[in-house]
């Protein structure tokens, strides 16, 4: 079956246009051009270089156009194809700079232009494109022309859908991100993109399509409204001044440095012949000796955070009065290295490595909290807390914790002590604001939190999970991230016993009609009336590893006898280590608590990669009468269930009175065909109805 992004084979030929023609298309849709050159580069350049390449690319793609052809010697091409001036063009190797475009390849061709749109401003998007899609290495440190001094420039910051759609972008393939751009900006058709794609050196330009076709599904909103917005401008820009304290001790130490380059490279020549060439052991001692020195630390400049596309434990500064200490830093680097012994009480959060670090770790925080003293380190795998009482009695502690896939709100704060009955956090420098609310409270205004200069938050309570009358106040973060990386971005983190707090989200059930809705921050009214709900559910995931958790009301269902509306809810639990568990409720006007219906483990129900749920249970009207009540998620076409009961129901949803009590077997058809085995709750033998016991059917 032939893919239906297959290329055809009509194009036009790559001949470039008349100079005058090139400049007008150029001046006309230069913001269009660097936005396009924007949103394919790597966003591993930081926002900074990434607006000043955009620009670069799209003033270096006028060169290809700098000289037209000599007329008179041009032959006629295929039938059907234009050609952009007269002449004989032969391929070759024109001096664009760095980030110059190079001309296509002999026998390369580009998608026929759109009615109305000028061979020109074609020839120049197929130009910057193939420019952009060039492998990161071959970026230098510093882009060419355009060229600032002091400043730091990055577009306008949106808002939670942008964040998301510019996270999803930039874990894609550069071709994927071309394939979207061109599709939803340029509005080319499938079949112009994969040919313009396979003119600019992409490999599967197909596979391209499929991926650009994946992440506009996922977003769940207009891509084409988020990728025309300010946080995807390039020509719209805020601007910051560079570190002002570090720029006159540069130019004292710029003279300096360039004397020693000369004798370090000569040192480091000699060295090099006696040594030989053979690679150390990574257990060699002199590795080891350098990943217990506090001088090879890594230490992030303190504004880093606000210009890169990387925005979690990597852009966090040293912060903490004993960021100097070295006497203290080298025994956390000891204790790391040398890991659980005499006087040392190590902790691991399920998948974590106790292994020691393989380079030397980033320094995040050292000094005094709460009477000990406190050292966190990252791996770029591991979060690593050593901490020591200052008085000498006790033993040092080394926690360690998997924070490899964190972001800007998963690697927003970390514990830094526990304390009888309270927990102080540090926060990460692109946190605004701060405040604690109690989950089982949504209607309490959350209280601000003091924080001081180096990110070190006031104490506030904490319980742990499986501490009787643990669920008598949930305690939770509330944070809001800087504009500076993304407005109106306030998040939900719970404290669950790890280093890093979970991340609580919340997706609302569906609409009539309406597509499915994404996981959002439970930070408004709705949200935080929902988690309310659940608060008493995080207990028992104290200690297990959890990243994130997101409650999905994925159905309500009306309850017969006008008995009101009930509530089916899947609550999806991300691990660091990446399995994932996920618990069905059932939430009826006037119950206590929610009803536990099903509980799964090491699934991907729930979550994106298992987007179907169906499930049932029995309940018992005010009456005394007894139903069957399933609900499955919004795609569900029917119902069916046999067993004790024997029933079936158009759509998602299945009512049946019944006075049995044993087991069913639910099963869903969706739309394609296809049959989704459903979850139910048996009653435990001696309990009295409407009691369950979670059960997922085989």
């Amino acid at each position: 079956m032939p893919s239906r992004h297959a290329l055809p084979g009509s194009a036009i030929s790559a001949h470039r246009p008349a100079r005058e023609a090139a400049e007008a298309a150029l001046v006309e849709h230069y913001p269009a051009l660097v936005r396009l050159a924007h949103l394919v580069l790597p966003p591993a350049l930081g926002r900074h270089r990434r607006v000043l390449a955009a620009h670069a690319l799209v003033q270096n793609s006028l060169t290809e156009a700098a000289r037209r052809p000599k007329p008179g010697t041009h032959k006629a091409g295929t039938p059907g194809a234009e050609t952009y001036g007269a002449g004989t063009h032969k391929a070759g190797t024109h001096g664009a700079g760095t980030h110059g475009a190079e001309a296509p390849p002999a026998g390369a061709s580009l998608p026929g232009q759109r009615s109305g749109e000028r061979p020109a401003h074609a020839w120049l998007r197929a130009t910057v494109v193939r420019a952009a899609l060039r492998p990161p290495r071959r970026f230098p440190p510093a882009s060419p022309l355009p060229l600032v001094l002091g400043l730091r420039l990055f577009p306008r910051a949106g808002g939670t859908d942008e964040l998301a759609l510019d996270r999803a972008l930039a874990e894609a393939a550069p071709e994927t991100r071309a394939a979207l751009a061109l599709r939803i900006l340029e509005g080319l058709p499938a079949d112009a993109t994969a040919r313009l794609l396979a003119s600019a050196g992409a490999a599967d330009p197909a596979a391209a399509l499929r991926a650009a076709e994946r992440i506009e599904a996922a977003s769940g909103t207009d891509v084409g409204a988020l990728l025309r917005s300010a946080e995807f401008d390039p020509c719209t820009v805020h601007t910051r001044p560079t570190d002002l304290l570090r720029r006159r001790r540069r130019a004292r130490l710029a003279a300096l440095a360039g004397a020693l380059l000369l004798v370090t490279a000569g040192a480091a020549v000699t060295a090099g012949v006696r040594a030989g060439t053979e690679p150390e052991s990574a257990a060699s001692p002199s590795v080891r000796a350098r990943t217990t020195d506090p001088a090879a630390l890594l230490r992030t400049p303190a504004d880093r955070w606000a210009d890169t596309s990387r925005v979690d434990l990597t852009a966090w500064p040293a912060r903490g009065a004993g960021t100097r200490d070295t006497a203290l830093l080298r025994r956390a680097l000891e204790t790391w290295a040398r890991g659980a012994g005499d006087g040392v009480r190590r902790t691991a959060t399920p998948g974590t490595s106790v292994s020691p670090p393989a380079e030397p770790p980033r320094l995040l925080f050292a000094g005094p909290v709460d009477g000990a003293g406190v050292v966190l380190l990252h791996d770029g795998r591991r979060l690593a807390r050593y901490a020591e009482p200052r008085d000498g009695r006790g033993p040092a502690a080394l926690d360690l914790a998997r924070t490899d896939d964190a972001d800007v709100t998963t690697g927003a704060a970390v514990v830094l002590t526990r304390t009888a009955g309270r927990a102080r956090y540090l926060l990460a420098p692109w946190i605004a604001d701060a405040a604690v609310r109690d989950l089982r409270a949504p209607g309490t205004a959350a209280r601000p939190l003091d924080v001081t200069p180096d990110g070190v938050t006031a104490p506030i309570p904490y319980t742990p999970g499986r501490a009787p009358g643990a669920c008598a106040g949930a305690t939770a973060l509330q944070l809001r991230s800087s504009t500076r990386i993304v407005e109106d971005h306030a998040f939900l983190l719970a404290d669950l016993g790890e280093l890093t707090p979970a991340h609580l989200t919340w997706t609302p059930p569906p609409g009539t009609d309406a597509p499915a809705r994404a996981p959002r921050e439970a930070t408004g009214a709705r949200g935080l009336a929902a988690w309310a709900r659940s608060a008493c559910s995080l207990a028992p995931l104290h200690g297990t590893g959890v990243r994130s958790v997101n409650r999905w009301e994925y159905a309500e269902q009306p309850l017969p006898e006008r008995a009101g509306r009930a509530l089916w809810v899947c609550s999806r639990v991300e691990t660091w280590e990446g399995s994932g568990r996920a618990a069905v409720s059932f939430e009826a006007p006037g119950d206590p608590a929610p009803r536990p219906v099903a509980e799964l483990r090491d699934t991907a129900a729930c979550g994106r990669f298992g987007q179907h749920v169906l499930a049932g249970t029995y309940w018992t009207a005010p009456s005394g009468a007894r139903y069957l009540l399933a609900a499955g998620s919004r795609r569900l076409t029917g119902v069916t269930a046999e067993g004790a009961v024997t029933a079936a129901a158009r759509g998602p949803l299945l009512t049946a009175r019944t006075t049995a009590a044993g087991p069913v077997r639910l099963t869903g058809r969706l739309a394609d065909a296809s049959a989704l085995p459903g979850l139910t709750t048996f009653p435990a033998p001696t309990a009295p109805t409407g009691a369950t016991g979670a059960t997922a059917l085989p």
